[in-house]
């Protein structure tokens, strides 16, 4: 979950509010129940419900989930800009489509019934549906949804970039909203446009109980009205914040809801220090846990309610996103400009004595920035079956060491601008495990550092040129992060590299990163298999100095953006998975982070007190607590003391 043309968009949203209806084409598109961006939707019109779900899940029962850090902030408009957003709040709030978990890039209609495009891609209609209603009883508009687009381009640098391409949003029938597209070409625009949340003018243009006007540029404590499954029960600012379920919600009965929000209530509890949060739920004060510490799951989970089972740890496989996880050098500042040096980092990363001595050997190093997906420049299939769903029935075919083919096409488009590495020679992370190996690395990694103008005087390596050191903060929110820093330091003073460390609390963290106030971070990028627009917020030049960005290594570099435009203007399946892995090997080759590790699956323990389907969705995770429901008969015996 991207401020381009924040002026612009705000007067060409203004002004379709005034202007007339949009000239639709004589040959109008066919109305749409669902749209995917693979090919035909699983589910017909008028389906039932969505096949992993059950459809009889009973309703009540409670749900004590644990976040980490505080909050101070319930307007998801300015998240990430100002404040820090409360968890669950998008349980409040419903969007024009929700996504099937069974399929991969497919939604299907929540607020909108129905919708349509053209076949170049350059608008999209959404037909709200009548019943579709505030907590308030306030019918959903057009007015609603162009309302939202525009503060939201307005005023979150990440959501502007994300739908950078829409310019213009408009009222076209009584409860139709059409956007229009900077050009044709782009086919995720009229899908992720479905995924915009949509929220209540009336009440945002409002006064609050003490008549003093809202703003929506501001943060608040004030809990907004929403339209979805759930409301804002009660808080504590910064320490729990309580969801009920809406017993009157408009949309309960609508096939894509039913057997999903199934709790009464949903209530999180924050904890500033992850050792706190794992004693409250061994202390039975937190119902599910989602385990990140590879020496936790092995070591944390030996207590009397596992051992009786009361305790139900489960590891749920991750097939629908992949990701990269690493050491993100802030470019920005001259010390890290060069590649060499940024490579020479990489080199001093022991991640196999890592893996062994820390983690258990449970993880895998990264190498891709779409590490797990087919979207990687080394993909292989796995040996895991998979119950696909048809768009993947024909896979793509697996990624060979050197670029080929229509990857190779892409790839030539830039080559004046790329590493030459990038068609020469497959990507490697150097391979650490013995001192032997360590020496060799830490040998190369000196190499590099002197090839890029540093020297060792006194111990310290300096700028040949200016004889100032070369320094580095490794800036962190987590303080279980600071053993990783910790074992990454000595390797890097054995260089002759200052390494200090600083862990700051949550509020601290995000105004450094606005700020560009660090030196390296520990970044991570999610991708889902149908890439697009956000690559320009994780990579593009634009994002690079916008506050608020994803853009954290301040990349700006013509090949990226280039690559990037193929991605989000492939015509077929083919042409994007060719240019993802194209847009990989050039990352990759440009040394931006040193990557670090991951694990393909979910490690989940909860008590057990909830039920939950048979068949769980190919791509959802663990969805809880989505599609699980309260088990009263599993709750009294996890309650027991024994």
């Amino acid at each position: 979950m991207h401020a381009f043309f924040r002026a612009a968009t705000a007067l060409a949203v203004g002004a379709a509010l005034l202007g007339p209806a949009r000239a639709q084409p004589a040959d109008e598109p066919a109305w749409r129940h669902g749209l995917s961006l693979f090919g035909d939707v699983k589910y017909p019109p008028g389906f039932k419900h969505f096949d992993y779900v059950n459809p009889n899940a009973p309703k009540g029962g409670a749900v004590r989930l644990g976040a980490l850090g505080t909050f101070d902030n319930f307007n998801t408009v300015v998240a990430g800009v100002k404040g820090t957003i409360a968890f669950g709040l998008e349980l409040i709030y419903d969007t024009l489509m929700t996504p099937s978990l069974d399929e991969v890039s497919t939604e299907y209609g929540l607020i909108a019934e129905s919708v349509r495009y053209p076949a170049d891609f350059s608008w999209v209609t959404y037909r709200l549906r009548p019943e579709a209603r505030w907590h308030d009883g306030k019918p959903i508009t057009p007015e609603d949804v162009i309302y939202s687009l525009e503060v939201f381009k307005t005023h979150s640098p990440m959501i502007a970039a994300y739908y950078r391409h829409v310019v213009k949003a408009e009222k076209t029938g009584e409860r139709d909203v059409t956007f229009t597209f900077d050009g044709p070409g782009n086919r995720e625009l009229p899908q992720i446009l479905g995924q915009l949340t949509v929220l209540p003018k009336h009440w945002w243009e409002g006064t609050d109980r003490n008549g003093r006007k809202r703003d929506i540029t501001a943060t608040t404590l004030e809990p907004p009205l929403g339209s979805g499954a759930y409301r804002i029960k009660s808080f504590e600012a910064g320490r729990t914040v309580v969801y009920e379920r809406v017993p009157d919600y408009w949309g309960r009965n609508l096939n894509v809801n039913i057997g999903r929000d199934n709790f009464d209530e949903i209530r999180y509890e924050y904890f500033r220090d992850p050792t706190v949060a794992l004693e409250a739920f061994k202390a039975d004060q937190v119902d599910w846990r989602t385990e990140n510490s590879a020496k936790s799951w092995a070591t944390a989970y030996d207590f009397p309610a596992v051992r009786d089972k009361r305790v139900i740890l489960e590891e749920f496989p991750i097939r629908n996103l992949g990701r990269m996880q690493g050491f993100a050098f802030n470019t920005r500042r001259d010390k890290f400009k060069d590649p060499r040096v940024r490579r020479a980092f990489n080199y001093a990363f022991d991640f196999e004595e890592m893996n062994r001595q820390m983690f258990y050997g449970q993880y895998q190093r990264i190498d891709s920035y779409f590490a797990g997906t087919e979207l990687a420049w080394n993909w292989r299939p796995n040996d895991e079956p998979r119950e696909d769903d048809a768009a993947f029935t024909a896979q793509p075919a697996p990624a060979s060491g050197l670029p080929e083919g229509l990857e190779r096409e892409i790839l030539e488009t830039v080559r004046d601008k790329v590493p030459p590495e990038v068609f020469t020679t497959p990507y490697r992370n150097p391979v650490g495990g013995s001192p032997e190996a360590m020496r060799a690395n830490l040998r190369e990694a000196m190499r590099l550092l002197r090839e890029a103008g540093y020297v060792v005087r006194d111990r310290r390596l300096v700028n040949a040129q200016t004889g100032e050191p070369l320094t580095v903060e490794f800036l962190g929110n987590d303080p279980n992060s600071e053993r990783l820093h910790l074992f990454y330091k000595p390797a890097l003073e054995r260089l002759g590299i200052t390494v200090t460390i600083r862990t700051v609390d949550d509020s601290q963290y995000e105004n450094r990163l606005r700020n560009w106030d660090f030196d390296i971070v520990t970044a991570v990028w999610p991708q889902s298999l149908s890439p697009g627009n956000e690559q320009r917020d994780f990579w593009g030049s634009q994002a690079a100095d916008r506050p608020g960005s994803r853009n954290l290594v301040g990349i700006k570099n013509p090949a990226v953006d280039a690559l990037i435009d193929r991605i989000i203007f492939a015509r077929d399946r083919a042409e994007l998975v060719a240019a993802s892995r194209a847009l990989d090997r050039v990352l990759l080759w440009n040394h931006y982070v040193v990557p670090q590790f991951t694990y393909p699956k979910v490690r989940t323990a909860r008590w057990d007190r909830f039920g939950k389907p048979a068949k769980m969705p190919v791509y959802g995770l663990s969805a809880f607590p989505t599609i699980w429901w309260w088990d009263a008969g599993r709750a009294a015996k996890a309650s027991a003391r024994q």
